[in-house]
């Protein structure tokens, strides 16, 4: 875990992953922390760098200072942190009042999504009594007296029976939490709604890909509420998890990756017929590369071989590097045994881009030795000596 400054308050937030891979942000729900994307952290991290976060005054964030807590202001952490980790866009995913940055970011920042999807969660949640009563009590009595009383509605009840020990488990980390902060985070939700707020940035956004996710035993967000925020996002598709409550990602971290890896992954299309647009290969080529080397490519690019440039970031970075069937830790290692093999001058370059996506010393080192069995001891003899000139080699055994 890292912290993060931000208007004064220290963020703790996990950047996992490899930074070659396109940013996913995770909101969690209200009396939680990140914990509780732990279980789907191993489906994501293979294809993408994750980011998850805690919440003012839950799990290791500082508490909130004076005045309100607006949606805005979880909205800019956010942005902040995605700032941080150097993303220009990213895919959110957020649940409960995790949802409600999302819905947030949507209406002020769509600019900055490659997606959103939302689980369990409303353009209203409650009502502003229910919510102004909570925040009373929580003040009164504090978190850890009212989690016997939260926590249950959180999960179905067979998710208890599968396993007793999550209804204490959660109740303690809730009880750890600020109540102050909690509090204002109950009248938050009381009192701003996005309807009417949402479909205007998608309809100015339709590259923004938005998946709704509910649960059919959710008591805080039925799916009656989920089905109203679909009609706020011009219909967005909403998928309904059968004997599921209020967090997936904790009661069935399989289905959810799922579904999320599925709402994640880029559409290529028909690309036997129609191919893939540029600006899909051009994001993904300076994922991997890095920004820097293709705005250098770019620049030294002239009339000769601008068209040539346009190919490849079609073809090469388009086709093959968007697409999903393989990861870039995977690609990256099919790619540098065959510039090996070959003897390609292109083998500095994916020697770098190796460690950026995270490949570790001892994968590159039985790639070359596959290159000496297969494509000849000179190549991979060559292909070593240059790895160890570009700082490969630290011992790792």
């Amino acid at each position: 875990m890292a912290f993060l400054n931000i208007k004064g308050r220290s963020v703790a937030y996990r950047l996992l992953g490899a930074a070659a891979n396109p940013l996913v942000v995770l909101a969690h729900p209200l009396g939680m922390t990140q914990a509780v994307w732990d279980d789907i952290l191993p489906m994501l991290l293979p294809r993408y760098r994750v980011l998850t976060w805690d919440l003012p005054g839950h799990g290791a964030s500082q508490a909130w200072g004076e005045g309100a807590i607006a949606p805005a202001d979880l909205a800019a952490e956010a942005l902040a942190l995605a700032d941080h980790a150097g993303a220009e866009r990213f895919h959110f995913v957020g649940t409960s009042i995790g949802g409600v940055v999302g819905q947030q970011l949507i209406s002020e920042h769509a600019e900055r999504l490659a997606s959103a999807t939302l689980t369990n969660t409303g353009a209203v949640i409650g009502t502003a009594e229910l919510w102004s009563t909570r925040a009373a009590r929580v003040r009164q009595e504090g978190l850890a007296a009212m989690s016997g009383e939260i926590v249950p509605r959180w999960f179905a009840p067979a998710c208890f029976e599968a396993e007793p020990a999550l209804k204490s488990g959660w109740m303690t980390q809730m009880g750890r939490g600020d109540d102050e902060a909690y509090a204002k985070l109950c009248e938050m939700l009381g009192r701003y709604a996005f309807t009417g707020k949402l479909g205007g940035p998608l309809s100015q956004h339709p590259g923004v890909k938005v998946q709704l996710l509910g649960g059919s035993e959710d008591l805080a967000t039925p799916p009656s509420t989920l089905e109203a925020l679909a009609g706020e996002l011009n219909g967005a598709p909403l998928t309904i998890l059968e004997g599921v409550g209020h967090v997936p990602s904790v009661e069935v971290p399989g289905a959810f990756a799922a579904k999320l890896l599925a709402v994640l992954a880029v559409d290529l299309g028909e690309v036997g017929e129609h191919g893939v647009d540029y600006a899909t290969g051009l994001a993904t080529r300076k994922q991997v590369l890095g920004e820097a080397h293709v705005a250098r490519s770019t620049d030294n690019s002239t009339s000769l071989d601008a068209p040539f440039q346009q190919m490849i970031t079609r073809l090469a970075w388009g086709e093959l590097w968007s697409n999903d069937d393989l990861t870039r830790r995977e690609r990256s290692m099919i790619t540098t045994g065959i510039l090996a093999a070959l003897g390609r001058e292109e083998l500095e370059l994916h020697l770098k881009t190796a460690k950026r996506i995270g490949l570790r010393e001892a994968e590159l080192r039985q790639v070359l030795m596959h290159v000496a069995i297969y494509g000849g001891v000179p190549a991979a003899n060559h292909a070593f000596a240059l790895a160890k000139e570009l700082g490969w080699g630290d011992g790792e055994v």
